[in-house]
């Protein structure tokens, strides 16, 4: 019954979402996202599909999953990483300032090919992480409701790529900003029903929520908080969704967007990590990422209502994601004309790869933001020196920076290999992540800083 319901209610979902799509898709709102009349977006349209695209199905169970093993804490480590949309609105900013019509744009200005190739290497990478992170879940969803079925991973995880597919591949990124606001509509309303039962149920307390260590205790979650705060600067930077998002509208509705973005998806993600919070409180033992832990310790109606929340998170990203593809490689990389056929041509292209990715990849959820975290970070001292201080930055400066960004993400994911071990210092992942964090933004700054020098200076 349960699996019926929720199959239900996802497919009227994916039925509205196709609807909402525009009847006509143009090349103008197919990579810029104007609407028919060639109006630009307005301020809760960005809203809305900010938060829809940051809080996806990856974002909540990460909160989720750190909220039960480390407590309060782990939910805020991962609610930190929202802070991005307040320095993604200043980097925007700064960028439009300079008359930068992209991240790539100012980057190329001022390195040439390898600059942006460095960059476009680095987002084509976290634009597959969010399609295989999503339908991962998406697996793991239907995997849960459906136990007796074999196939219902694969099954899912198939039939909703080529759903999202298509109503992306019609419309592109208007498509994307219109379905967006009703995805985001029914979140809101189906968790906000859920997080009200939650808070209502007999055995929670906020307070105990508050002050929760965890099942494996607060440090750790302390450590990845400190992760956070190294990686928000440039977090934001190597999101092509949000930078996207950032060249939309006029420069003043824009810097609000970002502002109600931050408060909105911050507190839903703080507001979901509850959920695996309360679990650990009450001492339920952690199983299938959670999804088994829910089924037991929650009512049927509950239980359903997160996984539709799950779902409709899941399904809002991948659109955007696919849409900032197309842009990516059309646009950016300039592969085929700037037409629909060739955008739909790279959409489809993410969307097999990541749905490959996921059919045989085995990764925890977090690796995929802590390694596209960890290699954006050669942005925080390229951005501060050269975007914020205004220095001239030599290129050989920002290869260095880049290796030491990308040496440091590969180092993490491959950290149960020999030859990385003989480099980390035995602990923990998240304290391994913390000091290669610190090493390569030391590395990196000490590079951009040797070779930077004041506009108009002679190299």
């Amino acid at each position: 019954m349960q699996a019926t319901i929720i199959i239900a209610a996802f497919g009227a979902i994916i039925l509205a979402s196709l609807l909402a799509a525009p009847r006509r898709a143009t090349v103008e709102g197919f990579f810029g996202g104007l609407g028919a009349t060639g109006r630009a977006p307005g301020l809760w349209v960005l809203v809305l599909s900010q938060v829809t695209t940051w809080i996806f199905a990856r974002s909540l169970m990460n909160s989720a999953i750190l909220g039960y093993f480390y407590g309060i804490w782990g939910t805020l480590a991962y609610a930190a990483y929202y802070g991005s949309f307040l320095t993604g609105g200043f980097i925007v900013a700064r960028l439009r300032e300079g008359g930068a019509g992209s991240v790539q744009a100012w980057l190329g200005a001022r390195f040439g090919a390898i600059g942006t190739g460095c960059y476009n290497l680095v987002i084509a990478l976290r634009l597959l992480s969010e399609v295989f992170a999503n339908l991962l879940v998406v697996g793991l969803i239907f995997a849960a409701a459906l136990p007796e079925t074999g196939i219902a991973r694969e099954a899912s995880i198939v039939i909703v790529a080529l759903l999202g597919l298509a109503y992306s591949a019609w419309g592109g990124l208007s498509a994307a900003l219109r379905t967006d606001v009703l995805q985001m509509s029914v979140f809101l309303a189906v968790f906000a029903a859920a997080l009200i039962a939650l808070i209502l149920s007999p055995g929670f307390d906020l307070g105990r929520v508050l002050t929760a260590p965890g099942t494996a205790g607060a440090w750790n979650g302390q450590v990845l908080l400190l992760v956070a705060f190294l990686q928000v600067f440039s977090y934001p930077a190597h999101d092509p969704v949000m930078m996207d998002r950032g060249f939309l509208a006029d420069p003043a509705t824009t810097r609000r967007s970002f502002r109600h973005a931050f408060w909105i998806s911050t507190l839903c993600i703080i507001a979901f990590g509850m959920f695996g919070i309360q679990a650990g409180v009450i001492g339920a033992e952690y199983e299938g990422e959670l999804l088994g832990t829910w089924s037991a310790m929650f009512p049927a109606w509950l239980y359903i209502a997160l996984l539709v929340s799950l779902l409709v998170s899941a399904l809002s990203t991948l659109d955007s994601a696919l849409a900032s593809a197309a842009r990516l490689v059309v646009e950016e990389l300039r592969i085929g004309t700037r037409s629909l056929t060739s955008g739909r041509i790279a959409m489809t292209a993410f969307m097999g790869l990541g749905a490959a990715l996921t059919l045989w990849g085995n990764q925890t959820l977090f690796d995929a933001v802590a390694v596209s975290g960890t290699a954006s970070m050669f942005l925080t001292p390229i951005l501060i020196v050269g975007l914020v201080m205004g220095r001239r930055i030599a290129l050989w400066s920002y290869l260095v920076t880049f290796a030491a960004a990308i040496a440091g993400a590969v180092l993490y994911f491959a950290r149960g290999a020999e030859w990385a071990m003989a480099i980390l210092p035995e602990a923990h992942k998240y304290e391994q992540l913390l000091l290669i964090c610190i090493v390569v933004l030391a590395l990196g700054f000490a590079a951009t800083l040797a070779g930077a020098r004041r506009s108009g200076q002679p190299a």
